[in-house]
């Protein structure tokens, strides 16, 4: 009887396998929780966060406060120069490895009008009907069986609160077990993250020593579009600059003028025309200097999932530029892009002027190899060559005379990049401890396209860093009707399981 039963046992924990995945107890777990991680997860969004409401501010801060001292941890408010940064604490075992979360409590500005609901700031329940239109379902439906393609709307669903409810809701599932994870945490919560995070930026060196970890999870942004568990180990950082070219020191009438005073638009198109060949890369001496794309680099790029054309018809462009040979490796290299060009009529309607000025705002997006101050110096340089007399203001009479082209430089401060070695010690273990739950590899980005604020404070702490995003990519964030998807919360929460359940 006893082999028989035990034979029982096995089979249905094979089948249970099939059914819910390698890690089936966590799997059936979060299922059973979900509906009380989304009411949860609703009663955070429903806090309005926009950080020039300090008291509404602090109410979000303190309902995060509450959760995790309700857990154990040691909760404290860090004064900074703006509103205080939230930091939850929780030594597990003195000889356990440290790893610091990162998590932004704020949110993005609204305008209500364009929202598919009354109030953003009020979650909204959705499913697609045969159309694909988005139908309101009722709160009530959580009863039913909750669907992974349902998804809820409203500001900040899903950047920040929904990875905040993600990492939470995994460490309650522990605490009920009587379980504990196999790290010490710590975990910062950033009042004004969409605002440049000005807050936690200002603690750095006061408090310096209460972020000191092992290791460092940033948890934002959205995962890859095949919404596989993704690990993104670095991202760019950014730079700028104003370049002008100058006509006469005040428009003048193209009639009058036409042939003989020099126009400064096409000044400044000759110049960026010198900046790029056809195929966009960069022609400014040493620009790509440093960066060498490896066998073993192109390997783990091309690993990523991508699909130039589907991307391309998304786009609505014919071709990419070749600075890479796909997508992720574009990335690898910094960028030089003109994101803004102007003149001195902005006026409705069309003058017939030559005007006296023309000005290319340009970003520079970093990478571990090239430095800020440095790539602006190179476009700098490059001006110069082209025989360009460089000022940092507008140039005088004096100097008009003298100089038959002039530029006005004007270089802003940087956000440099990070980067973490994939294949570091840290890196391969978080990678294995994820194949190992989810049964595949996941997503690895070496670096990705975009620039986090918190950059200046991955660098002070010198730590092996990694951002887990966990969101759909279609979440709209930023944008009005933001939302994240259900299926997304779950596997959120079995990564931030198996991140709090791995030994480093």
């Amino acid at each position: 009887m006893y082999k028989f039963c035990k034979t029982i046992l096995n089979t249905f924990f094979l089948l249970s396998t099939v059914i819910y995945g390698q890690k089936t107890v966590e799997d059936i777990e979060i299922n059973k929780n979900i509906k009380n991680i989304l009411i949860m997860h609703k009663e955070l969004v429903s806090i309005p966060n926009l950080p020039k409401d300090k008291e509404m501010m602090l109410k979000n801060i303190n309902w995060v406060a509450k959760q995790y001292t309700d857990l154990d941890f040691k909760t404290s408010l860090l004064e900074s120069s703006t509103l205080p940064i939230l930091i939850a604490e929780k030594i597990v075992n003195p000889n356990y490895k440290t790893v610091l979360f990162y998590f932004h409590i704020d949110g993005q500005p609204v305008n209500s009008s364009a929202w598919d609901q009354e109030d953003p700031f009020e979650p909204v329940l959705k499913r697609r009907d045969q159309n694909g239109d988005w139908q309101v379902l009722d709160w009530s439906k959580l009863d039913d069986k909750i669907e992974d393609e349902w998804r809820v709307f409203g500001r900040s669903v899903a950047d920040d609160k929904a990875p905040i409810i993600m990492l939470l809701s995994a460490l309650k599932m522990l605490h009920n077990q009587k379980k504990f994870p196999k790290i010490n945490l710590k975990i910062i919560f950033d009042p004004e993250e969409e605002y440049g995070s000005k807050a936690l930026l200002s603690t750095l060196d006061k408090y310096q020593d209460r972020y000191a970890s092992d290791y460092f999870i940033v948890m934002d942004g959205p995962a890859h579009n095949s919404n596989l568990p993704t690990l993104t180990f670095g991202c760019r950082g950014i730079a700028s600059c104003s370049i002008t070219t100058f006509g006469s020191k005040l428009p003048q009438h193209s009639g009058h003028y036409g042939n003989y005073l020099p126009n400064p638009v096409f000044r400044l198109a000759n110049l960026l025309s010198s900046m790029k060949d056809q195929e966009g890369r960069v022609l400014i001496k040493d620009y790509y200097r440093g960066i060498e794309i490896t066998p073993e680099i192109s390997s783990l790029l091309q690993e990523v999932p991508f699909d130039a054309r589907e991307l391309n018809n998304e786009l609505g462009i014919h071709s990419s530029e070749n600075v890479g040979i796909n997508y992720q490796e574009s990335l690898q290299y910094p960028s030089l892009n003109v994101r803004q060009i102007g003149t001195s009529w902005k006026g409705k309607g069309l003058k017939t002027v030559i005007p006296e000025y023309a000005t290319a705002n340009i970003d520079v997006r970093l990478v571990p190899e090239t430095e800020g101050a440095s790539q602006l110096q190179k476009i700098k340089n490059h001006i110069e060559e082209q025989g360009f007399y460089v000022l940092d203001r507008d140039p005088t009479d004096e100097e008009r005379q003298m100089h038959p082209k002039i530029v006005k430089f004007k270089g802003a401060l940087s956000v440099n990049s990070f980067r973490t070695n994939p294949d570091s010690d840290f890196g391969r273990k978080i990678r294995n401890y994820l194949r190992k739950d989810f049964g595949k590899d996941p997503i690895v980005i070496r670096i990705m396209g975009g620039t986090v604020p918190i950059v200046p404070l991955i660098n002070k702490l010198k730590v092996p860093t990694v951002i887990v995003p966990m969101v759909n990519m279609d979440n709209n964030q930023h944008s009005p009707n933001e939302n994240i998807r259900v299926g997304n919360i779950r596997q959120g929460i079995k990564i931030c399981l198996s991140i709090l359940n791995a030994s480093y």
